[in-house]
């Protein structure tokens, strides 16, 4: 495959960012977007220069670090993938892809493609935990949890923080992915302790930190890799009122 790369460069958090093409040859359509990158930036160390910076780690759509915009869309064209799972396939060959990092205030540029996501370690380290006293774990059995509600905290749960839900949001609200954190605690006994802290904490947060408000565009679901549904969004505003009534 050959393609043309438009791809952000920015040196630093305040440096002055440009778009740059980079034509790249020889490209298998096995290839994950992130190994292609890789394939160009072994050229450009080659060839003297500033090798591309993104944020990777995992490679298998766990980790959530990898995200990056490609033709403007969160992660790339495909559903319920992160960037490293998307394969060149999905592009024909001749194409012109544009490549950006996450634009959203509270995720400022830090090199190239690598913004800085510590807003959200904040906004968990706000609320998003159980504070229990460890040690020998219970007999399975021993706190009865529905299986719907055991579903529903297990999808939750499968939010990889990776921003996209902020990235894609017209607003860039980050409401989807404090909506999985606290869904996943208000559905089960052991997160009912502190639900009312966690809620008003955690979302206390997320506004100190300057993301936007929700305005219901559904954006942040389509764009998921995990598919996390905003009918986690709903329970947040819930256990919101819910707090405010206790």
């Amino acid at each position: 495959m050959k393609l043309t790369l438009k791809i952000w460069r920015q040196a630093g958090p305040k440096a002055k960012g440009q778009i740059v093409d980079y034509p790249v040859e020889g490209i298998s359509e096995d290839m994950s977007f992130l190994e292609m990158l890789d394939v160009l930036n072994d050229r450009l160390v080659r060839e003297g220069q500033e090798p591309v910076a993104f944020d990777h780690d995992c490679r298998e759509g766990i980790c959530g670090s990898c995200g990056i915009m490609i033709e403007g869309r969160a992660h790339g064209p495909n559903r319920k993938a992160a960037t490293c799972e998307l394969r060149m396939r999905s592009f024909p060959d001749g194409d012109t892809l544009t490549v950006e990092p996450w634009r959203a205030r509270p995720f400022p540029v830090i090199k190239d493609l690598v913004v800085d996501r510590t807003a959200f370690d904040r906004i968990m380290q706000a609320g998003g935990y159980v504070s229990v006293k460890t040690g020998q774990a219970p007999d399975a059995n021993a706190i009865p949890v529905p299986k719907h509600h055991a579903e529903e905290a297990m999808d939750a749960a499968a939010c990889i923080g990776c921003g996209a839900c902020v990235a894609t949001c017209p607003n860039g609200s980050a409401m989807l992915f404090v909506a999985a954190k606290v869904s996943q605690f208000a559905l089960l006994p052991q997160g009912h302790a502190e639900r009312k802290e966690r809620v008003e904490r955690m979302l206390a947060q997320m506004d100190t930190e300057g993301f936007g408000a929700c305005s219901n565009t559904y954006a942040c679901e389509a764009e998921c890799p995990k598919q996390i549904s905003v009918e986690h969004i709903a329970r947040l505003n819930r256990e919101f009122v819910r707090a405010k009534a206790l």
